[in-house]
């Protein structure tokens, strides 16, 4: 699979550890239980658990996904799992504190954490053979 494509990013999302499942409804998570199964159900345009519809489009790869996210919660969880800096991981969740609307809650995450930094934590943690 081709580094940074959406396979790429699933799979290497399923490897992931999950986090600890709350109730479904909760503020962040959707119809999902963890922010696991909410990025793996948000990247599967077939899987209609998401809030609206989405088509997949052949020209968009992770990091388009990553920079597009409006959920802060879902940036935060792929950083800390994939072995982000606790340290970068907490001031990312500070700085999302600090504003009132998810998109703003969201650009401080990246702003934080860029895609590359995920990206170069994905790789280095990836257990399957992609």
């Amino acid at each position: 699979m081709k580094p940074d494509s959406i396979e790429w990013f699933i799979e290497t999302i399923r490897c992931l550890p999950s986090d600890s499942p709350v109730a479904k409804r909760t503020p962040g998570y959707n119809n999902y239980t963890t922010q696991k199964d909410h990025w793996l159900g948000w990247l599967d345009p077939n899987s209609g658990t998401g809030t609206y519809p989405r088509a997949g489009k052949q020209d968009r790869d992770a990091r388009y996904v990553y920079n597009h996210i409006m959920e802060p919660k879902m940036l935060l969880w792929l950083a800390a799992a994939a072995g982000v800096s606790p340290h970068l991981v907490q001031a990312a969740a500070l700085s999302a504190e600090s504003v009132t609307s998810f998109a703003s809650k969201s650009a401080a995450v990246r702003k934080s954490i860029p895609w590359p930094l995920v990206a170069a934590a994905l790789t280095k943690n990836e257990s399957v053979d992609v």
